[in-house]
């Protein structure tokens, strides 16, 4: 949790102040989100994660494991271990978030007129798999129960409201919403509900059959870090030698906002990401357990 604010912080994020000089300056002289993502695809094998799923699930068959609530729980952990992954630049300013946090749709119904509901999950130091696990099945519970997710019921009135009065008045309101956005003055209950406000946003593009693809980070809100979480399927993996094995496998597509970190930063926290998910025993410690990578 951040300390006391100061002048200069905001709501949902501490100004960092000591920033070496590329920092302070590339902000400056790129100040858009969107012109500044970098895509980095990596391929995940899935022999551990499965036979870990089996095992758990044999022990908790009411709401079972699954792969996405594994890969949560790992994109929570580099979140929490690799601080500058759970940074974001607004008004050409750098902020260090006040907690890690992580939203993703969830689909009522897969056909095509089913509807849609934001699950938006905000993680603690000692959150581990199980709380996670459980977490999630609270979130995706009430998504598909009650109508909509009470998370989502700030965003959705907004823009229900929006929606309803006459066109000009709306857009002059969006215009001083993104004013708001721009200078941390938007409102705590956007903050927590608005998916682009959640330190990572995560699709699971595999539930509906595709594969993990590119997915574009956006100019509202606060977030750096998206994923795309392909379907799985069996793969051909390679040794030094040339041999190959098929292999069970999910592809993962990451955007990021390059101007946080560097490249070598990002390599490490990719290789963070991986050995989570491919040694997924690991995601039963806590998120600020470190890990030897």
């Amino acid at each position: 949790m951040a300390d006391k604010r100061r002048l200069g912080d905001r709501k949902d994020g501490r100004l960092l102040r000591d920033l070496d000089a590329m920092h302070y300056i590339v902000p400056v002289i790129y100040p858009n989100r969107c012109d500044n993502e970098a895509f980095i695809s990596e391929r995940i094998d899935l022999t551990n994660a499965n036979a870990f799923l089996e095992k758990k699930n044999a022990e908790n068959p009411e709401y079972k494991y699954n792969l996405f609530q594994l890969t949560v729980v790992a994109v929570a952990r580099i979140l929490t271990l690799r601080p500058k992954m759970n940074r974001f630049i607004a008004n050409k300013n750098i902020y260090q978030r006040n907690d890690v946090s992580a939203a993703f749709v969830v689909k009522k119904l897969f056909s095509d007129d089913g509807a849609e509901a934001l699950a938006f999950l905000h993680f603690r130091d000692d959150d581990t798999l199980e709380s996670i696990h459980e977490a999630i099945y609270q979130r995706v519970s009430s998504c598909r129960g009650s109508g909509k997710d009470s998370d989502a019921s700030a965003t959705d009135d907004t823009m229900e409201f929006l929606n309803r009065i006459p066109r000009f008045l709306s857009k002059f309101l969006l215009n001083v919403l993104r004013f708001l956005d721009r200078h941390g003055w938007i409102p705590q209950s956007i903050i927590a509900s608005d998916p682009y406000y959640a330190s990572a946003v995560l699709t699971n593009l595999g539930s509906i059959k595709l594969h993990s693809g590119y997915h574009h980070l956006t100019n509202w809100g606060t977030n750096s870090v998206f994923v795309a979480i392909g379907e799985k399927k069996l793969r051909p993996f390679y040794d030094e030698q040339g041999n190959v094995t098929m292999k069970d496998s999910i592809d993962l597509g990451l955007t990021i906002d390059e101007r946080l970190a560097d490249g070598y930063y990002y390599s490490k926290t990719v290789r963070l990401l991986r050995k989570l998910l491919e040694n997924p025993e690991l995601l039963e410690q806590t998120l600020t357990t470190e890990v030897e990578y």
